[in-house]
């Protein structure tokens, strides 16, 4: 999600929930993502995930971003829209359990997601996982060729 602010534009990003990104902030932020089955459409997954992970549903026209592979080999595709929250927003994210303490044989529940925030462009490039910044760049790529080509005022159509 982004949206335009001073004509610039925010993206929106989320930061992961868990003991391992706990205290942690440039470079751990990432779009709101999750795992598709073989054969599922991804932008209706998409769609979904960042439902679930948000508790928002996500409408508007779509925009696709293309796909990245992550560090750890994982194949995200991407697709931006334009909105913003409500302004009764209060993060709803999924939870996850894992082992914690490690070896401790403890079971505890986290969530997926701890924060959601709007980041100007600038920000937003130190924040997100460093695998991400392209989705950055086409993006803004996509922004301005459709500014160029369609341009009323300070608005799009």
């Amino acid at each position: 999600m982004f949206r335009r602010r001073n004509n610039k534009f925010e993206v929106l990003l989320v930061h992961p929930g868990g003991p391992f990104f706990a205290g942690k902030d440039d470079g751990a932020w990432t779009i709101p993502k999750g795992e598709a089955t073989s054969g599922e459409d991804l932008l209706t997954r998409a769609q979904i995930e960042f439902e679930e992970e948000l508790g928002i549903k996500p409408s508007g026209e779509w925009i696709e971003l293309g796909s990245i592979k992550q560090k750890g080999g994982k194949t995200v595709h991407a697709w931006a829209f334009e909105g913003d929250l409500p302004d009764s927003f209060k993060l709803r994210s999924n939870t996850f359990e894992m082992e914690w303490p490690p070896h401790s044989g403890k079971q505890q529940k986290f969530s997926e997601i701890d924060q959601a925030a709007f980041f100007s462009e600038e920000v937003a490039r130190r924040k997100i996982n460093s695998a991400q910044v392209i989705l950055l760049d086409r993006l803004r790529a996509a922004l301005d060729d459709n500014q160029q080509r369609y341009p009323v005022g300070n608005h799009l159509v």
